[in-house]
């Protein structure tokens, strides 16, 4: 039996390496004689640089950042030659700051622009940059102060709130200092910043905007538009990220799918076409797994090269129909399988079983 393992992270229990390297695991024991290809996956968000640097040859660059809301956070940069790689959700991320401590509308991206000034300043001509995950909601504005933007009124460095009283905001600081470097913003989202598609509508919650907030924030980042560039605004994934995705666009960046871009360069193609199987997975399988997220990604890779793709998730949430509809034969879950307290206390060992149970049904 040939097997692919192409899993994305189980948030907050496992990266996607170690994913991988559980159902691997499970499946040897049941089938210990298989052949076992392993692409462990990433749509843009955390864990991107943890993927990308198993694959492409390149060191990694230590970083000490800005954090969301202030604090000295440990980050780094993969280059390669002249192009590098960031993961966003380094110095940005929604993990970075505990539940109880976050607060939204104050939270910056200003460290995601010394990861850029870093890799520049490293000699990069290309940077690629994997959006998702954040905890941000101010359009990437503190990215483009720590680039050299400048503005009257209120502050590109003080989270959405301090885009409140912008009266002016120059740009061509942060232009003239990344002159001939070019950016690739690869996300798992095409929203656009503003609005009820927007960044802040479709996305705030999770970060921790309320409601009955939703109205002021999407006016702050509003503002900022009207004088950075509201056109741009209105682009596809100019939302990602808390409009980081703008800011991004603003600089010029190519947007692109997260998942195909880090499917090219694992070789996802070419290893589909070597095996039986295609094993996937998540924390939860629902209907956010369906666009532009790894499972989403990995079964149309699967499909094209005629395999059957099986997922493996903590939950599964989604039907069998919609299942089919994504090109995923079978789909098994956690915590169904051993228990919720069990998937959380035990999320190796738990996911380890559940693809030894797989293997029964399709090992061959």
């Amino acid at each position: 039996m040939r097997v692919l393992i192409a899993p994305d992270k189980f948030a907050g229990t496992l990266t996607a390496v170690e994913a991988a390297a559980a159902i691997e695991e499970g499946w040897r024991r049941r089938d210990p004689e298989a052949v076992v290809l392993v692409a462990p996956m990433a749509d843009g968000g955390p864990g991107f640089i943890d993927v990308l640097s198993a694959v492409v040859d390149g060191r990694l660059l230590a970083v000490t950042v800005r954090g969301p809301l202030g604090a000295e956070t440990p980050a780094a940069v993969l280059v390669a030659g002249e192009t590098a790689y960031i993961e966003t959700a380094q110095a940005c991320g929604l993990h970075l700051v505990e539940p109880a401590d976050r607060r939204p509308e104050d939270a910056t991206t200003y460290g995601v622009g010394q990861l850029i000034a870093a890799a520049v300043d490293a000699g990069a001509k290309r940077i690629i940059l994997g959006l998702g995950g954040s905890g941000t909601n101010d359009a990437g504005a503190g990215l483009l102060a720590a680039l050299g933007a400048t503005s009257q009124g209120g502050s590109l460095d003080a989270g959405a709130k301090g885009l409140a009283e912008l009266t002016e905001v120059d740009l061509e600081p942060a232009r003239t200092r990344l002159a001939g470097v070019e950016f690739v913003a690869a996300s798992d989202v095409e929203n656009p910043m503003l609005g009820l598609r927007g960044a802040t509508n479709i996305f705030g919650s999770q970060k921790g905007i309320t409601d009955d907030r939703k109205p002021a924030v999407d006016g702050y980042l509003t503002k900022f538009a009207e004088l950075a560039g509201r056109k741009t605004a209105d682009q596809k994934g100019a939302g990602a990220a808390g409009g980081l995705g703008y800011a991004l666009l603003l600089l010029g960046a190519e947007r692109v799918s997260g998942i195909d871009l880090v499917a090219a360069l694992t070789g996802l193609e070419a290893k589909a076409g070597q095996v039986d199987l295609v094993l996937t997975g998540e924390g939860a399988f629902d209907f956010q797994s369906r666009d532009g997220k790894v499972i989403s990604g990995v079964a149309k890779v699967a499909n094209d090269a005629m395999r059957p793709c099986v997922v493996l998730a903590g939950k599964v949430q989604i039907g069998a129909r919609e299942m089919r509809t994504m090109g995923v034969e079978s789909a098994y879950s956690l915590v169904d399988a051993v228990g919720e307290e069990r998937a959380f206390a035990d999320p190796h060992g738990s996911l380890a079983a559940v693809a030894e149970r797989v293997a029964r049904t399709w090992a061959r």
